[in-house]
């Protein structure tokens, strides 16, 4: 094992001063975070700023050019995949579409973890396992259903029983309430919760969503250009004074956008004539 320099109480996962650029894109420019355990930490940011890229350096999915990230003071971003392979059946994920497979019913989704890491001997209890999960979502009795016949909404959910098949300590969320009318979006809020509170799990929320952040943060962390500009509480986000912060959360056009989308009135020049195509 590699010899950590953070401790377990130093948070449950820990990134520290991380560098990642893809080709000349420089994404993430020397970011720090420790995420505590048992805590919803929401991760908000334009298009674009490394949201996804910072979550899935947690998990060893992309690795950084410089910086180190530990997962219960181990470090585990200099792991091969064979070693990583504990690491991340600690770890549920679900994906910003849902990422159901289609030609797999939702039982057969559901189990699609478990028997990637387990020789599947006792069906009866995995019968139970995924009617446990698909409950715990308010999906059960949808086990023969597939995707297809699904609405978003219910695809989402599912694809959350199937994050938890492996009773993670650690659910990632990548958009979740993407594409959900504001009502589906609130049932994805709400499981978020009741996953935190009755699995005890540690969740990290990418969203854009400012409404659904505020409802299940203990902690918003804001990316711009590459570094973390605001780091709190809800209330902290919300009275921020950081003029980025505040145009983010409020969905506000800036000035220089706005006076690039006004310029030149509403006429536009043509790049053909009429008569080029004669």
């Amino acid at each position: 094992m590699i010899k950590a320099s953070v401790q377990p109480n130093d948070g449950l996962i820990v990134v520290r001063n991380i560098v990642k650029s893809f080709g000349r894109l420089l994404v993430l420019d020397n970011v720090s975070l420790a995420v505590e355990e048992g805590k919803t930490t929401v991760i908000i940011g334009p298009s674009g700023c490394g949201k996804t890229v910072l979550m899935k350096h947690m998990i060893s999915l992309v690795r950084p050019n410089e910086g180190e990230v530990y997962f219960k003071g181990e470090r585990i971003d200099e792991l091969n995949e064979r070693q990583l392979a504990r690491i991340r059946v600690e770890y549920g994920f679900l994906f910003q579409m849902g990422a159901l497979f289609d030609s797999l019913s939702v039982y057969e989704n559901i189990i699609f973890p478990i028997q990637q890491h387990h020789k599947i001997t006792d069906w009866k209890a995995i019968d139970e396992l995924v009617k446990q999960k698909l409950a715990m979502v308010g999906m059960d009795g949808f086990q023969m259903q597939f995707p297809s016949n699904l609405s978003g909404g219910q695809q989402k959910r599912v694809a959350l029983a199937r994050a938890i098949a492996m009773d993670p300590n650690v659910i990632m969320y990548d958009e979740p309430t993407t594409g959900l009318d504001p009502i589906r979006s609130d049932v994805i809020n709400e499981l978020i919760l009741k996953l935190k509170r009755e699995l005890k799990v540690t969740s990290i929320v990418v969203t854009h969503d400012m409404k659904s952040a505020y409802k299940i943060a203990d902690r918003i962390v804001m990316l711009h250009e590459g570094k973390i500009i605001a780091d709190g509480d809800a209330d902290h986000i919300r009275n921020h004074p950081h003029p980025v912060v505040e145009q983010f959360i409020e969905g506000k056009i800036g000035e220089a956008d706005l006076a690039a989308l006004r310029h030149g009135g509403t006429k536009f020049q043509t790049q053909y004539a009429k008569d080029d195509f004669k």
